[in-house]
């Protein structure tokens, strides 16, 4: 268990990173840049492909997601909440993922998914100022997360 800044220990951490097939994409995606150019540009069908893959590569890397459960707060990305606004979290799986992503999803909640990641959990909130009634994270570590905010 690591301690943060603020004193309070790290009950659960995960970076959701892009998987293989993602970066497979990227790696298609820069060279077929070679093929745009060969018939005009001898020299840009190396630089052209290499420069596009530094930006792929930067863009898809920037969509790594940070999760972190502290004794006190979670954290998703940029976002925080205090852990006394969350009364519970479930893990979805399978089928019941895809619907928690998709025609069982509340318009008003807070979305943190990836599409490389099948699994989610609902962190529902507990905050009458807050018109957000939960948020939706990917994770490929469900139930860990679920139980780590389970109080």
């Amino acid at each position: 268990m690591a301690a943060t800044q603020s004193g309070t220990h790290v009950v659960f951490q995960e970076k959701v990173r892009p998987s293989i097939g993602m970066w497979t994409l990227v790696v298609v995606a820069a060279l077929s840049t070679a093929l745009m150019v060969m018939p005009v540009w001898q020299l840009g069908t190396v630089i052209l492909p290499v420069i596009s893959f530094i930006v792929f590569a930067w863009w898809l890397n920037s969509l790594t997601l940070s999760i972190i459960v502290t004794e006190r707060q979670l954290f998703v990305g940029e976002a925080h909440i205090d852990r006394r606004f969350v009364p519970r979290a479930v893990a979805f799986d399978g089928e019941e993922a895809r619907r928690a992503r998709g025609v069982d999803l509340d318009a008003r909640a807070f979305l943190k998914i990836r599409p490389w990641v099948k699994s989610v959990v609902r962190i529902d909130l507990d905050d009458d100022s807050d018109p957000t009634p939960y948020w939706l994270v990917s994770s490929r570590r469900p139930h860990e997360l679920a139980a780590a905010l389970t109080p």
